[in-house]
């Protein structure tokens, strides 16, 4: 059983350390007890690139600083019905027993909107960033913002995530 997190920099603009990131994000699925077999993106884009996918999928214009895609669906299984879990050619094990992870989602993180944002809060970026990759595998793990109380939640939860695992690596 793991958690992986498959991470990329997609984007020229802001050094990004990708490790640093994916460790962040392991410890936070580990926090929140997610414990079974899972895969996770972690994806640093440009601002074109955001403000495209915001608008696409949220309607609204221009870029933004992080986007979440969580993955509702179960897993489809491969491959044309009849050879699930057939012998003969393309056939193999039953589909039950291939131990399939789960895919959780994406997030998508913007480092130039969040070095604004740094700015703008008092904050490095190093602190920014980590916010909101915890924000977005937040909302991967069903949290949101949309109501006072859930956002009080969700921000609490953050916090404590982020002094566990991001200001004391600081």
């Amino acid at each position: 059983m793991a958690v992986d997190v498959f991470a990329a920099d997609e984007q020229s603009e802001t050094e990004v350390d990708i490790m640093r990131w994916v460790k962040l994000a392991r410890d936070v699925l580990d926090a929140q007890g997610v414990k079974e077999d899972v895969e996770v993106s972690l994806l640093f884009v440009d601002e074109p690139t955001i403000a495209e996918l915001h608008e696409r999928f949220l309607g609204e214009p221009g870029p933004t600083d992080v986007l979440a895609f969580p993955i509702d669906e179960e897993p489809e299984l491969g491959g044309r019905s009849p050879d699930e879990g057939g012998t003969g050619p393309g056939g193999g094990l039953p589909s039950d027993e291939f131990d399939v992870p789960t895919l959780l989602g994406d997030v998508l993180v913007c480092p130039s909107v969040a070095a604004r944002n740094a700015v703008e809060h008092g904050v490095s970026l190093e602190d920014e960033v980590a916010l909101l990759v915890v924000h977005g595998l937040l909302h991967l793990l069903g949290m949101d913002h949309a109501e006072d109380e859930e956002a009080e939640t969700m921000e609490r939860r953050e916090r404590e995530l982020l002094a566990r695992f991001h200001r004391a690596a600081s």
